[in-house]
């Protein structure tokens, strides 16, 4: 919807997801990605690469690992956080999809500086949340093909307390790499909602891709601060 007279800038809100959802997501890098996708049939397994399962055991351990170490400064544990984020996620590619259509019509210096909040919001975002680690684990409960190029991997994440929560993770390989393209935590799909919250600040804004640059700088900002 156009909004003739927009505001200069507009409430900014990351991800909305329920307590559960989101310790859920923090516990294996469940940062960002997009669009749901069904599961897979059995038969589909079949041709499933099983290197995507390999792939997400391995950042699933590497994070537990890491963040269950609670004499890491919390400077190490940011900069930790950051690096298995780009380990796992095809953070700039996530980037350009949750901005959508408006990456269009953003100029490159305002594609740039998005691109650099958009990492830092994650960052502040999620970092944090690791400091809460309290016992998580995970099992992979199944592995099957999703296009040419892709994977799904099911996943249940163990809490010491309460039910498990399931995730499913959609890995691309491209060559000999792989990396996280998207995350449905219990049927939600954070980067969806990411990307609707976006696209309801830039409509706020007159359609602005400034209004959204605007309102990361404020969070990333207050985060920092």
């Amino acid at each position: 919807m156009t909004i003739d007279k927009a505001p200069a800038t507009a409430t900014f809100r990351p991800i909305m997801l329920t307590r559960r959802q989101f310790v859920a997501s923090a516990a294996l890098l469940a940062v960002s990605g997009w669009a749901g996708h069904s599961f897979i049939s059995p038969a589909a397994a079949q041709t499933a690469d099983q290197g995507a399962s390999a792939f997400i055991q391995k950042l699933g351990n590497d994070a537990i690992a890491t963040f269950s170490d609670k004499s890491l400064p919390r400077d190490q544990a940011i900069q930790r956080f950051r690096t298995l984020l780009y380990a796992g996620f095809d953070v700039p590619y996530i980037g350009r999809w949750v901005l959508g259509r408006y990456w269009n019509s953003a100029n490159e210096a305002q594609r740039t500086e998005y691109q650099k909040l958009f990492e830092q919001l994650i960052v502040n975002t999620y970092a944090e949340r690791f400091v809460e680690y309290s016992g998580e684990t995970f099992k992979i409960t199944g592995v099957a093909a999703a296009g040419e190029a892709d994977s799904m991997v099911t996943t249940q994440i163990v809490r010491p307390s309460g039910p498990p929560v399931n995730v499913s993770w959609r890995v691309r390989k491209n060559g000999a790499d792989y990396k996280i393209i998207d995350v449905v935590v219990e049927n939600v799909s954070m980067g969806v909602t990411q990307r609707q919250e976006f696209a309801s600040v830039i409509e706020q804004n007159g359609g602005r891709v400034d209004g959204l640059i605007q309102a990361l700088r404020q969070k990333v900002g207050s985060r920092a601060g």
